[in-house]
């Protein structure tokens, strides 16, 4: 009795070929969100874990933006795009201002030493 290995068939959409607009801009989230989560998972530095959460809403709003395209409603893309963009830029500033904080009372930036942190 032989068992193989299960195959999976990944297609690519008709329409979205690798070498058109939409298929860089789909390769080019993918990439962002791929990055932006290893960044998370794999470091334990609050400036690393911000920047992490950068990448992956930078990779969100660029798929709104082709998500917008492909449906001929760009305008509302883009309005949605400075939206997030501004929020985002609020939550960077705020993490990075509770990075300094842990900084100076623990006197490090580890994930790890935030346990340490008391009332």
């Amino acid at each position: 009795m032989t068992f193989s290995a299960p195959t999976i068939a990944l297609s690519i959409p008709e329409g979205i070929a690798p070498s058109t607009p939409q298929g860089v801009g789909l390769v080019a989230v993918l990439g962002l969100l791929a990055v932006g989560f290893y960044a998370l998972l794999a470091s334990r530095n609050l400036i690393k874990v911000v920047i992490g959460l950068q990448l992956l809403v930078k990779g969100a709003v660029l798929a709104l933006v082709l998500a917008g395209t492909a449906n001929g409603q760009l305008q509302v893309a883009q309005s949605l795009a400075v939206t997030v963009i501004v929020a985002d830029t609020i939550v960077a500033v705020i993490g990075m201002a509770l990075a300094v904080q842990v900084r100076r009372r623990t006197g490090s930036m580890d994930v790890k030493r935030l346990s340490t942190l008391r009332g």
